[in-house]
């Protein structure tokens, strides 16, 4: 019934045909290609084309350019014509949404189709009503003359098609019978995957995008789940859409693109940043870094049942112990083990600032909830909120341990009885350890810091969890990884993916990164909150949700997504998206509490939910406009 991946504790692959976009294939024994999209208007038929030579000299295997109307879909013969005559033979996507005669004009040029199903020839005007069967038929029917001559134009010309769901822009009529679900998303794709098939067509990629990583994850998985039951087998593109800029981009694309990645699934990626697009390169080739040799041996033995819903979200059952496990949030465990001197300046970094004016500690919003010294010690009182970890042999020596609590390997926790709060660190193969299981289960104080080390993360951890669900151990756990060597920009995409992943699923009562002096602790700090806030598991700040921007956009996206950031980053909870055009505005912003949306030259339209407040605002305005609104509903508060 979950069936989705080969192996759920071991990397493999999924088995997709291959399909030749040009003369670069995609899915199958190649290896997983990456692609990224211009932001230059198509008409400007030069800058186009030298920014597609750039993306390609950063490392893209194909470039996606929109074609919104007929215009741009007959400009991209005079760009393919520069790009190739500069010595590029990259294949070209032309991007479609809402107009199928471009479509139709792009599939005789360019080497790949892209078409969101839920906007080429269906209707999204967030209206709510009931389909009668009949209805929905008649529907069905529509889209199948309004669709098929698009594909009978690909099979002639050889060019390949993208079916490209997104979470925020299914029709009315899917939003009426599926909902707004991954089960909506799937079948959107599903009743164009079935008219190409009824053509004979098969040259097809699937995408299932949203700017929520965990919607995107399940939708991904159930899309291979059906095609794995109907013996279907179609290259998968893989990308968080709208993930924004900088760190929150970076992470958000990653533990998203990752954890499917991790299930064997994903043949093509893309990192959506709001950012030139020659910057999403190196991100996607450090994401992919993790897979060009995966062939780790994680250790535990097969088979791992799947004892979870991949398609539908649920917080592993745990039991509460003070502040962790149950209906807390994850808490945050910042690792000092192994530094030499613990000052008041390390804390700074940790969200504990000391006031001596005051005599007090200030918390900010990225204080850790925990402390980990193991042998360490601290010179200092900590502030009353934070509490420490230590080694066992320490923690017997304090003269006071009530903020204190100790760490114990699995021998030291069968010898000894406390009473209170403990930790437990397991690296796995203490699970087939009877004496340690037994006890376990009985002790409603003991709390599971499950390591990881040498890259096994995600899958060696999971596939331990999913042996303590069956053996119904309810222990919150700590997700721990450690790292050594690594750049800052390397750390955030495996860490992301490592614990993000566990957090998507739901199995996670807190995380701990250990690394070494190569981090800052301030960007390590970071990191961990970041990974919270885009798995939805703890908010602590404004959620951003932004597009990477298009040929479509007619203001400057990057510019407004910096002073939107500048005025709102306060509002911590509230989620605003700024989007470059009405295709990639009301909808695919999906569950955003405002809405900045690009409808003309510098034209705005401010949203509340799905709903537009006003209309075609000079963008000079605009942001302040944004902010009145905000006032308006009462969700502003002063910084």
């Amino acid at each position: 019934m979950f069936k989705y991946s080969e192996s759920l504790v071991n990397y493999e692959r999924f088995k997709s045909r291959t399909v030749f976009i040009g003369d670069v294939p995609l899915g199958s024994k190649y290896p997983i290609r990456i692609q990224s999209m211009t932001t230059t208007n198509t008409l400007d038929i030069e800058s186009t084309a030298q920014q597609s030579i750039k993306i390609i000299e950063a490392g893209s295997d194909y470039i996606r350019i929109t074609a919104p109307s007929i215009k741009e879909a007959l400009a991209l013969k005079n760009i393919k014509k520069i790009i190739r005559n500069s010595g590029y033979n990259t294949p070209i996507i032309a991007d479609i949404h809402f107009t199928p005669n471009a479509a139709i004009e792009a599939a005789q040029i360019v080497e790949k189709v892209r078409i969101n199903p839920g906007n080429y020839a269906d209707k999204k005007k967030f209206l709510s009503f009931e389909y009668t069967d009949s209805e929905y038929n008649n529907e069905l029917d529509r889209i199948y003359n309004r669709f098929s001559p698009l594909v009978k134009i690909c099979k002639k010309n050889g060019t390949a098609m993208r079916i490209g769901t997104n979470h925020g822009s299914l029709s009315d009529r899917i939003m009426n019978r599926f909902g707004d679900t991954p089960y909506g998303m799937v079948e959107s794709a599903m009743e164009f995957l079935r008219i190409c098939e009824d053509h004979n067509y098969y040259d097809v990629v699937v995408s299932m995008k949203s700017s929520n990583p965990i919607v995107m994850v399940q939708a991904y998985r159930l899309l291979v789940s059906e095609m794995l039951r109907i013996d279907m087998n179609y290259p998968i593109h893989l990308g968080v859409t709208e993930a924004g800029e900088g760190i929150e981009g970076r992470i958000k694309s990653s533990l998203g693109i990752g954890t499917l990645l991790e299930d064997g699934i994903g043949d093509t990626i893309r990192v959506s940043l709001t950012e030139d697009p020659e910057y999403e390169i190196p991100v996607a080739k450090n994401i992919l870094s993790r897979y060009n040799k995966k062939n780790v041996d994680t250790g535990i033995s097969e088979p791992i049942n799947q004892v979870l819903n991949p398609f539908e979200y649920e917080k592993r059952d745990t039991f509460k112990i003070k502040n962790i496990g149950s209906n807390n949030v994850p808490v945050v465990v910042a690792d000092v083990s192994s530094l030499k001197n613990i000052s008041i300046k390390i804390l700074e970094n940790l969200g504990y600032v000391y006031s001596e004016s005051l005599d007090k500690w200030i918390i900010k919003d990225f204080a850790i909830d925990y402390i980990f010294l193991d042998d360490n010690e601290i010179g200092f009182k900590l502030p009353l909120q934070l509490r420490a970890i230590c080694a066992l042999k320490k923690w017997k020596n304090l003269d006071c341990k009530s903020n204190c609590f100790p760490n114990l390997t699995v021998q030291e926790y069968i010898k000894t009885n406390i009473a209170d709060l403990k930790f437990i660190s397991i690296y796995g193969d203490e699970l087939i350890n009877n004496d340690f299981l037994s006890k376990l289960k009985k002790d409603k104080k003991a709390v599971i810091i499950l390591n990881d080390y040498n890259g096994k993360g995600f899958l060696k951890q999971r596939g331990v969890i999913f042996k303590l669900i069956e053996l119904n151990v309810k222990n919150p756990i700590i997700i721990r990884s450690e790292y050594k060597c690594l750049s800052t920009s390397q750390l955030q995409i495996n860490a992301s993916i490592d614990i993000g992943g566990m957090f998507i699923d739901g199995l996670g009562d807190g995380l701990m990164i250990s690394h070494d002096s190569s981090i800052s602790y301030n960007d390590s700090n970071s990191l961990c909150f970041q990974i919270l806030q885009s798995t939805r598991t703890r908010i602590t700040k404004t959620d951003y949700i932004s597009c990477p921007s298009c040929g479509r956009t007619q203001f400057d996206l990057m510019k407004t997504t910096a002073l939107v950031r500048e005025k709102t980053s306060h509002l911590k909870g509230l989620k605003i998206a700024v989007m470059g055009c009405i295709v990639n505005g009301p909808g695919e912003m999906a569950d955003a509490d405002y809405g900045y949306v690009g409808t003309g030259l510098r034209k705005i339209s401010l949203y509340k939910k799905h709903n537009v407040i006003k209309k075609n605002i000079n963008s000079s305005t605009a942001v302040d406009e944004l902010i009145k609104l905000i006032k308006d509903n009462g969700d502003w508060i002063n910084p």
